[in-house]
């Protein structure tokens, strides 16, 4: 006969043994999810308006994926609080691969030095993969900007301070951020007007609203070879091959760099397996010479590479970025 005590100790060993057995299996359901991912459309969040290299750079990469996988991959724009909002939108999404974010800078590495209170925890994100970087450049209105160098500009700066109106993507945006550490390192002042995004910035520079932005190329380039802005310097190391009659900023305020680079990520705890297909996946596509070229017109250097060198790049720019907020003292306004 079988004591309350055996039985107790019986009833143990067997949930133990469960316990067990569910931990042995759980690698094994994850791997063979990843073999059947994705089987039904897959949403890919763009915390940013439809128009800018944010929203581009994720479609042209979706849109491969969806000929790969035979499944739709949709973008959805869900905009405001420089990427909060599609940002907090993705994390609390289920942990399946069927809702991933793509996002620049912002939401996943400059934010939480920004804004006292979010929604999310950046540092959770599952990283994914860094698709392409895009170097920043500094586009003016040439009916309300007379100056064709960046030394005249700082020059009218200072015998003009907060005269010259500055059009940013939002609060805590590249451009943003770019803009103060301009301020900062050419010392002057300028004024400060925050958009939704890059295409609303770019249509109140282009209606002479504002007077200057700092932007990626990819989308306002065309705009400079259509002659309705003109485009002063670009932010990157060296003078690109393609533009070889721009000058870098550097080349007036040495050390002077800045680019705008374009992740994808997936909500925490989003099984490993996944998130390599995904990865592997999308690499593939970045070395799609379809792919490469439609990403060279929108003067994006392709990235890529493994989760762990997406994580790494982004605890990177969590400190770079971080930097710059606290010695420029930037404020939400």
């Amino acid at each position: 006969m079988r004591t309350p005590q055996s039985r107790l100790f019986a009833g143990a060993i067997r949930m133990i043994g469960t316990l067990v057995l569910c931990a042995a299996l759980t690698p094994l359901s994850d791997a063979a999810q990843a073999q059947t991912y994705p089987d039904h459309t897959v949403k890919i969040i763009v915390p940013f308006p439809a128009g800018g290299s944010a929203d581009t750079v994720p479609r042209i990469v979706a849109d491969w994926l969806s000929r790969k996988w035979k499944q739709p991959v949709v973008i959805e724009n869900h905009t405001g609080a420089a990427g909060n909002i599609g940002a907090e939108i993705a994390y609390k999404s289920d942990p399946d691969g069927y809702t991933l974010l793509s996002a620049p800078p912002p939401p996943l590495v400059v934010n939480q030095n920004l804004y006292p209170h979010l929604a999310f925890d950046p540092g959770k994100f599952e990283p994914i993969i860094i698709m392409a970087s895009v170097p920043s450049g500094l586009f003016v209105n040439p009916t309300k900007i007379k100056a064709n160098t960046v030394a005249e500009l700082i020059d009218y700066m200072k015998k003009n301070p907060g005269k010259v109106t500055d059009a940013t993507q939002g609060n805590g945006t590249t451009s943003h951020l770019t803009a103060e550490m301009f301020q900062m390192m050419a010392h002057v002042k300028m004024q400060h007007v925050p958009y939704r995004g890059t295409a609303p910035a770019l249509q109140g520079l282009l209606a002479g609203d504002v007077d200057i932005m700092f932007d990626n190329l990819g989308v306002s380039l065309p705009l400079v070879k259509a002659g309705k802005l003109k485009l002063l310097a670009v932010a990157s190391k060296k003078r690109l091959a393609d533009l070889p009659d721009v000058p870098t900023f550097s080349e007036t305020l040495p050390g002077f760099e800045s680019a705008a680079w374009y992740a994808i990520v997936a909500p925490p705890k989003t099984p490993k397996a996944i998130v390599d297909k995904i990865n592997a996946d999308v690499n593939e596509a970045l070395r799609d010479p379809g792919i490469q070229a439609r990403l060279k017109k929108l003067t994006a250097t392709v990235v890529g590479g493994s989760p762990a060198e997406a994580a790494s790049y982004m605890h990177d720019e969590v400190a770079r970025w971080g930097k710059v907020i606290k010695a420029a003292h930037i404020k939400l306004q």
